[in-house]
């Protein structure tokens, strides 16, 4: 299920009230939250989310803390507020109010699956925890580039995607645009370029994956 996930933004001293009930500050103010997740989930309801995300690594591109009072959850359905005493609550809540600064549009690539398009913070421990590792960048003449773990074949991670016939490249791994110094969004243009090359999901064995860890860097032409 296609999950986003906002949480009080602490940043603000005077949201300290977002950790009391619901029923205690009364209507929520998206203003004064920011977006934590926005990711595909392998839950199928809220209640399973919110136990999800109370555990120690619930989401390759979570950014927020354990779930509590006043946390919000949106999927096509609505947005609900959690409340420790009635549950989940659907609330109105107008999420292009809520932060995202810092936030940049990426592509996320897991194996066996097809990417799809995430925003996570734009920060090295966001894409580190993203893949699982400490990244390596495969750049591609585009002024974009892969974003893999490093160790991922040492570590003996699942071959996610061949790279042009040249290599595997291993374990999750984030497509993101590049300026001079640092990372940026992907354009609409990138993002349709990027899902349509790596849409199919090769069954890549553990022994190709492994015959294939001297392969370190490639650029993609």
């Amino acid at each position: 299920m296609r999950m986003r996930i906002y949480q009080i933004d602490m940043a603000q001293k005077e949201n300290r009230y977002g950790f009391k009930p619901l029923d205690e500050h009364g209507k929520i103010d998206p203003t004064k939250y920011k977006k934590v997740l926005d990711a595909e989930v392998n839950e199928e309801s809220l209640l399973g989310a919110y136990y999800l995300f109370n555990t120690v690594d619930p989401h390759p591109l979570f950014s927020g803390h354990a779930m509590m009072e006043g946390d919000v959850i949106a999927t096509e359905e609505g947005a609900f507020a959690w409340n420790s005493k009635l549950g989940f609550q659907k609330i109105d809540f107008d999420e292009s109010k809520a932060s995202t600064e810092g936030q940049i549009k990426v592509l996320f690539v897991q194996p066996h699956e097809k990417p799809y398009v995430a925003e996570i913070p734009n920060t090295l421990e966001a894409k580190q925890r993203a893949v699982g590792g400490l990244i390596e960048y495969i750049y591609n003449h585009d002024e974009t580039a892969l974003i893999g773990d490093e160790e991922a074949k040492i570590k003996c991670k699942e071959g996610n995607r061949y790279l042009d016939g040249m290599g595997i490249i291993a374990g999750n791994f984030l497509i993101v645009g590049l300026t001079e110094e640092d990372c940026r969004s992907l354009t609409d243009e990138e993002i349709q370029r990027y899902q349509e090359k790596y849409d199919e999901a090769p069954n890549i064995s553990p022994e190709e994956t492994e015959a294939d860890v001297g392969f370190t860097f490639i650029q993609i032409m």
